[in-house]
């Protein structure tokens, strides 16, 4: 009978209340200042940190000149696919006319592509004595002026179409390689002369595996 009446007076949904209460976490629960990460570990990852640390790194200027230079060896061997560009469009023609000396002392030289080409690549790609850089932007050059290299080659193999609808693709075929190689060639001589690595399409691949 006393447990009875003391179950009356203090009914047992009242209590699991207060016990839910004391349960319950706290909005305002204090953090130990010891679990706040510095935002720094937080929003910077060891590959972003040293990404950002690369391109802050300052190039040297003679660097910069010699990976700039390595990409006038494919642009003066993709000039003849422009022929057709140049007769449709004069004002590219007249931009390119202060090259034409170069362009027939650099022809007139017997395998001064290929001398230019082995130069490239024993002298400065295999060159220890030059930082990745230039190395990298060397070896970029040496694999696009490969790449140029094929069309010719199958054009040599399959032979040439004088007109019809194999003429009509290969103007379009030399366009395409042409503004591909110019565009390659403006893209990497800005980034060289700025001191940025440019990663060319199809080619930055292939040229950081050799490397």
């Amino acid at each position: 009978m006393p447990t009875a009446a003391l179950l009356r007076l203090h009914p047992l949904p009242r209590l699991q209340i207060s016990t839910r209460r004391h349960l319950r976490p706290s909005s305002t629960t204090h953090i130990p200042q010891s679990l706040h990460y510095p935002p720094s570990i937080v929003q910077r990852s060891p590959r972003r940190t040293a990404i950002s640390m690369s391109y802050r790194a300052a190039v040297p200027t003679s660097e910069r000149i010699v990976a700039a230079l390595s990409y006038s060896l494919p642009f003066l061997n993709s000039l003849h696919y422009g022929r057709f560009l140049f007769a449709r469009f004069p004002p590219l023609a007249l931009a390119i006319e202060p090259l034409l000396p170069l362009m027939s002392a650099y022809r007139s030289l017997p395998y001064a592509s290929f001398v230019a080409f082995f130069a490239l690549y024993l002298g400065v790609v295999r060159n220890p004595a030059f930082g990745r850089f230039v190395r990298f932007n060397a070896m970029q050059a040496v694999v696009l002026d490969v790449l140029l290299a094929l069309p010719a080659l199958l054009q040599r193999i399959f032979g040439v179409p004088a007109r019809g609808l194999g003429f009509r693709l290969l103007e379009i075929g030399y366009d395409v390689i042409f503004v591909f190689a110019a565009g390659c060639f403006l893209y990497g001589l800005v980034s060289c002369v700025l001191g940025k690595t440019p990663y060319l399409p199809l080619v930055a691949s292939a040229a950081d595996r050799q490397l």
